[in-house]
């Protein structure tokens, strides 16, 4: 995996701006805070993220691959200001999880996820070098 910063440019906070990678490519659905059983343990965003983040890793692993072959995120919160509040909660399960900041994110707020308890929705690429 290659991070791409074009000279001159600041490095991002938490993120890269562009990543290039080779190999086989895995696309991970839209991943909420609830467990295999689709059953939702909190209504905490924070915790609801590192239940998604958890699914993120067991998707990944039946393609052989994990967390350090993600190369792109894109996060769907319904609420911009309780996102940003849970910043330290988020970013210590993000780093307990992930641990790799060499990402190319995505962050939106939505009108509404279509499950009605979801605070989040996180969908991965990832790509498993050949």
């Amino acid at each position: 995996m290659q991070v791409l910063l074009p000279q001159g440019w600041p490095r991002p906070k938490g993120y890269a701006n562009g990543v290039a990678a080779r190999g086989t490519q895995i696309y991970v659905a839209g991943m909420i805070g609830w467990d295999a059983q689709g059953v939702f343990h909190t209504d905490d965003l924070a915790g609801q993220v590192r239940q998604a983040l958890q699914n993120v890793v067991a998707v990944l692993a039946e393609a052989g691959a994990g967390p350090q072959h993600i190369v792109r995120m894109t996060w769907y919160v319904k609420d911009k200001k309780e996102y940003v509040a849970a910043y330290p909660e988020i970013g210590k399960a993000y780093r307990e999880l992930i641990g790799n900041f060499n990402i190319a994110m995505t962050a939106v707020q939505v009108a509404d996820l279509v499950e009605d308890r979801a605070k989040v929705e996180i969908e991965v690429t990832a790509v498993l070098p050949d």
